[in-house]
């Protein structure tokens, strides 16, 4: 009977912040298995359509940082069911996560699709890994100008999915396009129509 994600994030502290609030009791009697220690279609498919996500990194004197990450939709390439990679390219050249991660492995990560009001939450092992040709192949995004200079190569410990409470919906730019794309080509027929029944009354008018 296994809780993946919360078997790592209940410490003590945690665990006594639970009994305080009286949900522990919900954990404590949980029966099942959500290990969760393998990713499933549902999340590769989750994962391929994300365009961006946080990684929570922490330093040497504790304190925690937090990163977004954005790129085309993919850009967080699922390598096998335990294992995530994507490219480093160069930016501000603070390398605070490089940093981190070097000194500390684990890292958690959220993905969010807005629209649809759903969040993937991941603890993983990162490991940052010397560019090869199969690893370019995989995560390199050849419209992408700026310079790769490694991969992370993320190995799963645990997801979990959150509830959609307080997530509000936001779409792209994308979205928007596409959802009004029908309205749009509906209007320029019925313009296309006004036209033709503007010209058939101007004829008229003329015979």
């Amino acid at each position: 009977m296994a809780y993946g994600f919360l078997d790592i994030a209940s410490t003590p502290s945690v665990r006594a912040a639970q009994r305080a609030m009286g949900s522990d009791r919900a954990y404590r009697n949980f029966r099942g298995d959500r290990a969760f220690d393998r990713f499933t279609p549902n999340e590769a498919a989750f994962i391929a359509a994300r365009d961006s996500f946080y990684m929570a990194s922490v330093s040497e004197t504790g304190w925690p940082y937090v990163q977004h990450r954005g790129g085309p939709k993919g850009f967080l390439k699922l390598v096998d069911d335990q294992t995530l990679a994507f490219a480093d390219y160069r930016g501000n050249r603070q390398y605070i996560s490089v940093g981190n991660l070097a000194a500390e492995a684990r890292a958690a990560l959220i993905l969010v699709d807005y629209p649809a009001r759903a969040r993937l939450k991941i603890y993983a092992r990162v490991e940052a890994v010397a560019i090869d040709d199969d690893l370019a192949a995989l995560v390199a995004e050849p419209a992408y100008e700026a310079r790769l200079e490694r991969v992370f190569v993320l190995r799963l410990a645990a997801f979990d999915w959150n509830c959609a409470q307080h997530i509000t919906p936001r779409f792209t730019e994308a979205d928007v396009a596409a959802a009004v794309t029908p309205l749009r080509d509906r209007l320029a027929v019925l313009e296309a129509e006004n036209e033709q029944l503007r010209a058939k009354l101007a004829s008229s008018k003329g015979d």
